[in-house]
């Protein structure tokens, strides 16, 4: 592959050749990749594509296709791999900067696989076309191997050899994630920087200390530095954190030693729960939909009773639920997040069989319409996680003349 020549703006509505260079490169799944090399600056465009197989033609079905029968010995080709063509400017940027991004950016220990996508076509390569490419990525792979090797990790699988084959991805596959930002960031590689990196973003962060967690129960959000859903997901949950469970962030991808990941993380933030240091569930990609992450860790906390009411609008048989006789000072709380829903100075006794109160906290619920079998009602929503408390009626005592009638076993008591 030649050298390409750009337009560039002179500033005067006029436009200059620039000499660019490209290389391809594989970091498993494009998109992130394509993402990731795209913020280089001095790089001018990042295409997704397929390199490196045995066919001359290829889209994006073939190729799972062809992993799939291979994988059946079904067919004896090498697959593509699922690659990027970083098209650059050599007067902004270096062939060099550019691979050391790419070994910093993924991990190039794990064979054919990236993180969850698990195939030949997600392996690790660089396809080169002159020698003098070539010769710089077998420099760099050296100091990269040398610098993972220091921290613990294992060896470059990463296939270095010269491009063939190269198709051009299909259209919905460019520019993926800022057509579809599904709510995750890709997750920034190893750690390891590479030797003499100067990039902040590419400093590995310390590794969580055991130690200092709760091995009973434990939530580590992973985090990346740029990544825009993690902020959000600071701002709207972690912000005004209140579970019962204990949560902690970190920009390590590696979980505290002696703790085990069931699988490898592949994108941020991603919410990990873990029992006893081994991983029970994980939340992958956050969007704004709080909700939908509470029911996720709702249904790790809450025992099947709570889930049938919280999530399915069910109700407990009166006189049976929790709380009902509970008239100490103190707050009643969503068992979820934690955050506060009702005073017990504003609970009374309904004779209903349920848990009553005139009044609820400022901000704490939500109301909605519920015109479920055939009656009208009014339902009661927690505001912090989205789950169903009850309903409100018109028949409740001064000065708000309003019963908020609440299932106990949804509800947790924290006195004075």
């Amino acid at each position: 592959m030649a050298s390409n020549v750009h337009a560039a703006d002179t500033g005067a509505g006029q436009t200059s050749p620039v000499a660019t260079d490209s290389i391809v490169l594989g970091m498993g799944c494009f998109w992130g990749a394509e993402k990731r090399m795209s913020e280089i600056p001095g790089v001018v465009d990042v295409e997704s594509g397929y390199a490196g197989g045995d066919k001359a033609r290829v889209g994006y079905r073939e190729i799972l296709n062809d992993e799939q029968a291979i994988r059946r010995g079904a067919l004896n080709e090498r697959n593509h791999a699922e690659v990027i063509k970083v098209t650059f400017d050599p007067a902004k940027v270096s062939l060099k900067t550019i691979l050391i991004k790419f070994w910093e950016n993924h991990d190039p220990t794990q064979g054919d696989r990236q993180g969850n996508d698990v195939g030949s076509n997600y392996r690790s390569v660089i396809y080169y076309h002159d020698d003098a490419q070539k010769a710089v990525a077998l420099e760099t792979r050296d100091a990269y191997q040398a610098a993972l090797t220091r921290a613990g990790r294992g060896t470059i699988t990463t296939e270095i050899a010269p491009l063939r084959n190269y198709n051009t991805a299909e259209e919905y596959h460019q520019d993926y994630l800022k057509k579809n930002p599904n709510g995750y960031c890709g997750l920034g590689g190893t750690g390891v920087a590479y030797p003499g990196s100067d990039q902040a973003a590419s400093a590995p962060a310390p590794q969580l200390v055991a130690a200092d967690l709760n091995a009973d129960r434990q939530l580590i959000v992973f985090e990346a530095h740029d990544c825009p859903f993690c902020a959000q997901f600071k701002k709207d949950v972690l912000a005004d954190w209140r579970s019962p469970v204990p949560v902690v962030a970190t920009l390590n991808p590696n979980p505290p030693k002696g703790w085990t990941l069931e699988k490898a993380l592949f994108a941020t933030p991603t919410i990990v729960l873990f029992e006893q240091g081994k991983e029970v569930s994980r939340y992958t990609g956050y969007n704004g939909d709080k909700d939908r992450f509470w029911k996720w860790l709702g249904f790790h906390l809450l025992t099947p009773e709570q889930q049938k009411i919280a999530f399915e609008q069910g109700t407990e048989r009166p006189g049976t639920g929790s709380h009902l006789d509970e008239k100490r000072p103190g707050t009643f709380v969503d068992p979820i997040t934690g955050a506060p829903l009702f005073r017990s100075d504003t609970k009374f006794n309904s004779g209903t069989g349920w848990p009553s109160f005139f009044n609820p906290l400022p901000g704490a619920i939500e109301l909605r319409e519920d015109n479920a079998y055939g009656m009208h009602r009014v339902e009661v929503i927690s505001a912090s996680s989205g789950i169903h408390l009850g309903h409100v009626f018109d028949d409740g005592p001064p000065p708000t003349g309003k019963r908020y009638c609440i299932n106990g076993d949804v509800l947790n008591f924290v006195p004075d």
